[in-house]
């Protein structure tokens, strides 16, 4: 008790209880208010019943005495808040130096548990300064959780804990594991399991526990829960395979079974997963679908991300299943099924893994990908293959690097006529088409537009046209303004994706109309009539033979005559182009139209179309 307290209580003037609780209030002692925070008292005075207390948001406050006892709290000169306002220098050290200790000092003064807001409020502006308290508490978190003692939530409405140092490095792991519910704080809390198994006993007693609450997890999670099943069983084989204690009872479920039994799901419960899980699931494949392995995997290349594309090209090649691999791949290629994570892969491993396999098909592929991506509905699935076109320099010049005259002319057609660029990155493109095939020149130079512009076409296929712009005008332009007026009523028009599409959409039908009646402006109509079958023209039926004697035949008609099934082919296609001024005899490498691979073919007759 405070002597001149003491003194008071022993003159019988106050209580003992008042007495020891005024001594809580003698000045150097600290105290608290609900909303005043943390104070220390700077002094007082008994015959006239005040006090000045140092609150953190109150400085140098003024109170009764008896006020005081009332509304506050006495504080233990240990106590975080305490410290903050005795000793703020060396917290602040520790923010940089040390804030695994700093936050270990602020739980202990609250009871070894705060909620995040209450950490926020502790820290944020007194401790550590406002305008970098976010970024300082991500690196803080990480640090946090590599010092096994704190149990670090995942969420903000879960409380941060500190555990203690009383457990050792094992069980903390183990803890970590089984406190949480959250399956991605599981999964990465075994994560961290997997990366110091040395810590356990090496009979693996420790992880005994742990092993039989994966497979009880395993057994009655797989239907709802497969991808994070996955996970388990992959931790779980990793774990017990380092200890020679431990071994799985027969009735424990195995990844190769659940890859069996799960063969439909399997696809979508492997996209997102770590490179290394889906390595040691691969690995799985041969004892999960016995000699029809390779089949099973490549069923799933290219489906599974683009980590799945690297660990299962990866995972064949190093097992000596190059020609099957190389042999998929080319055939993909041809038919255009490849996907952008496989395109990726093949574009970035060209001069490696996928040497074999890259030539100047990958090239059309591209554009036929980013060409069918760009119209179809929904949101764009190959930005990144579009990225990787514009930012590897090289990218282009490799593609074509081994490309004819024609087919480089073929891809910088397709590149220069393709809605997916804007004009800029077009022109950025095409720069570097016409720098690694300089006789593609003409693409731009005016020449190729002016063919386009003054091309020829049959009657019925300019009504046609003029019939699909009629509708564009009258009807779909009119029902895209209304559209366009009805989202606009939903409001806040950045948040509004009804109101975007409606956009996108009228931009696209304005594209659409212009080019439309510029092409209309200056075409001409034929009907094929007196054709020049001295040679190929427009308005002619070739017949072609291949090297094996097997008949061909081709019909070159105008630009919007075009019957692909029927190879009904316009004269400005590739097929078109490559055929016009053949004459009876003259080999050409012609473009299949199913296959879109090039085919030694000879002229052997040529008619008019029209007789």
């Amino acid at each position: 008790m405070q002597p001149d307290v003491a003194k008071l209580v022993e003159a019988g003037r106050i209580s003992q209880a008042i007495g020891e609780r005024l001594s809580e209030l003698s000045p150097g002692n600290f105290c608290s208010h609900k909303t005043w925070g943390a104070g220390k008292v700077e002094s007082w005075d008994l015959p006239s019943g005040k006090v000045v207390i140092n609150f953190e948001k109150q400085p140098n406050q003024e109170m009764v005495l008896q006020f005081a006892l009332q509304k506050t709290e006495p504080l233990d000169e240990n106590h975080f808040s305490a410290r903050k306002l005795d000793n703020i220098g060396e917290l602040r050290t520790l923010v940089d130096n040390d804030p695994v200790e700093l936050v270990k000092r602020t739980l202990e003064s609250h009871e070894g548990s705060m909620m995040l807001d209450q950490l926020d409020r502790e820290l944020c502006g007194s401790v550590v300064p406002e305008e970098t308290y976010k970024k300082w508490w991500e690196k803080a978190k990480k640090a946090l959780r590599e010092s096994h003692i704190f149990s670090v939530p995942s969420k903000r409405t879960d409380p941060l804990v500190l555990r203690g140092d009383s457990l050792s490095p094992a069980q903390t792991l183990i803890v970590e594991f089984t406190e949480t519910r959250d399956p991605k704080v599981k999964i990465k809390a075994l994560e961290n399991i997997r990366k110091n198994l040395s810590v356990f006993e090496k009979d693996g007693s420790e992880v005994k526990e742990l092993i039989s609450s994966l497979n009880k997890f395993c057994q009655t999670g797989r239907k709802l829960q497969l991808s994070t099943v996955l996970e388990f069983l992959v931790a779980r084989d990793e774990i017990v395979g380092h200890f020679e204690g431990l071994e799985l009872d027969d009735s424990d479920l195995r990844l190769a079974n659940v890859l069996t039994t799960e063969q439909e799901r399997l696809v979508e419960n492997l996209k997102g997963r770590s490179a290394a899980t889906q390595r040691r699931i691969f690995e799985s494949f041969p004892e999960a679908f016995g000699d029809g392995w390779q089949e099973e995997m490549l069923s799933v290349f290219d489906e599974v991300g683009s980590r799945g594309v690297t660990e299962t090209a990866r995972y064949l090649q190093e097992n000596g299943e190059d020609d099957v691999f190389a042999e998929h791949l080319s055939k993909s290629i041809s038919n255009r099924s490849l996907g952008p994570d496989a395109l990726i892969w093949i574009c970035r491993e060209r001069e490696k893994s996928a040497a074999t396999v890259f030539t100047f098909e990958i090239g059309n592929s591209i554009l036929n990908l980013l060409e069918r991506d760009h119209v179809a509905d929904g949101p764009s699935k190959s930005v990144r293959l579009r990225t990787l076109l514009m930012n590897d320099k090289q990218l282009i010049a490799d593609i074509l690097a081994d490309a004819d005259e024609a087919e480089a002319r073929q891809f910088g057609r397709k590149l220069y006529q393709s809605p997916v660029f804007t004009d800029l990155d077009r022109k950025s493109l095409m720069a570097r088409v016409i720098k690694s095939r300089p006789e593609t020149q003409d693409l731009v130079t005016g020449e190729f537009e002016k063919k386009i512009e003054g091309v020829i076409s049959s009657k019925e296929s300019i009504e046609r046209r003029k019939t699909e712009l009629d509708e564009i005008v009258k009807v779909r332009i009119p029902e895209n303004t209304k559209e366009i007026s009805v989202a606009r009523s939903y409001g806040d028009l950045r948040e509004n994706f009804e109101f975007k599409a409606a956009k996108q959409m009228q931009a696209v039908l304005m594209r659409r109309k212009s080019q439309m009646e510029k092409e209309l402006h200056h075409v001409q109509s034929t009907d094929f009539s007196n054709a020049d079958t001295s040679e190929v023209n427009i308005g002619t039926i070739v017949h072609m033979e291949d090297e094996g004697g097997k008949k061909v035949t081709y019909t070159i008609l105008g630009a919007w005559d075009s019957v692909p099934e029927e190879n009904v082919v316009s004269y400005l296609s590739d097929v078109g182009m490559t055929l016009i001024g053949a004459k009876v005899g003259k080999q050409l490498e012609v473009r299949d139209l199913d296959t879109e691979k090039n085919r030694k073919l000879t002229v052997s007759s040529i008619e008019a179309y029209k007789k």
